[in-house]
């Protein structure tokens, strides 16, 4: 499995009108030729939903669709992108959620 590498990892908390948790983070993956940038969207911290798309110019379909795939099969994976966002939560504590890392049995994370 190729090395990912996380940059910029940054997250914020939504008001009105769509309450929840917007995260976003670089990735760098070994091998690869472009840069991902990965949107995550939480209402509640812990189940999320993604956006991944090429970070400044298109890349090499086989090479994204590569990513999506360790982002889909690969709990740890991704659960290491998300605490790396959560390092950078700059809001109080209390509005982080006990358990935010995905669960095996939610694989909903399109």
């Amino acid at each position: 499995m190729a090395t990912i590498h996380i940059r910029q990892p940054k997250l914020e908390r939504l008001e009105e009108p769509e309450k929840g948790f917007l995260g976003r983070v670089e990735l760098e993956v070994e091998g690869h030729t472009q840069p991902y940038e990965l949107t995550l969207f939480s209402k509640r911290g812990h189940d999320w939903d993604y956006s991944l798309h090429f970070l400044h110019e298109s890349g090499k379909e086989e090479e994204i669709e590569a990513v999506e795939q360790i982002i889909e099969e690969d709990d740890d994976e991704f659960d290491r992108i998300i605490e790396a966002i959560w390092e950078m939560y700059p809001g109080p504590e209390e509005h982080k959620p006990k358990d935010y890392r995905s669960s095996s049995d939610e694989s909903d994370n399109s």
